[in-house]
């Protein structure tokens, strides 16, 4: 497998687990991308969202630890009660996210350091939620050169955190129906070039 592996960061909030659920199942456990899941979770709570979804996909998935390492074929999951940031080693960095906003864990904070440490390598898919979280960091994916998905209103059972993306300006590259997902994933991690371009000037 070559060190220049696509990497997809699932981001999502109110409706989130049966988005989450809808993308990964059919994806296969050979994978060859990494994937990094987020949802806004209560901060005093301990997540069982890496159970949950273990569950319902072929890919192993793993409780994001400080320190952990992206490998494709395998998921994993921010935690509650810490912003998950990537490094340029592609390694993961857990900051506390405190009780005031923003959402947390921030998928701006998430998509911003990633598209900063990977650039064209990253997909990022914005998935049902409320709110704006992932607008302004699914604009720094596209202006590093990745790709951003956001699922359609009609297939969003919560479309504001997606629809915070499409209207920001053309950042969003394609907009497609929920269960049309993991198809798109599977064409575009298996391209030779993720992103439909080059960093903006």
């Amino acid at each position: 497998m070559s060190d220049d592996f696509p990497i997809v960061a699932l981001v999502c909030s109110a409706g989130g687990l049966d988005a989450l659920t809808r993308v990964l199942a059919p994806l296969p456990a050979d994978l060859p991308a990494a994937i990094i899941a987020l949802q806004h979770l209560d901060p005093e709570r301990a997540s069982q969202l890496p159970a949950l979804l273990q569950a319902r996909t072929a890919l192993p998935v793993i409780a994001a630890a400080d320190g952990a390492v992206l490998r494709p074929g395998q998921v994993l999951v921010a935690p509650s009660g810490q912003h998950t940031l990537v490094t340029a080693g592609l390694a993961v960095a857990l900051i506390p996210s405190g009780s005031l906003p923003p959402y947390r864990p921030s998928a701006d904070l998430l998509l911003t350091t990633l598209a900063a440490a990977a650039g064209a390598r990253v997909i990022a898919v914005i998935l049902s939620g409320g709110g704006n979280d992932a607008a302004t960091g699914a604009t720094a994916v596209h202006h590093f050169g990745g790709a951003v998905i956001a699922s359609s209103a009609a297939t969003s059972s919560h479309p504001a955190m997606p629809q915070a993306a499409i209207g920001r300006d053309s950042i969003v590259d394609y907009i497609v129906a929920l269960d049309d997902v993991p198809g798109l994933l599977l064409t575009l991690v298996t391209a030779p070039l993720i992103g439909p371009s080059g960093p903006d000037p």
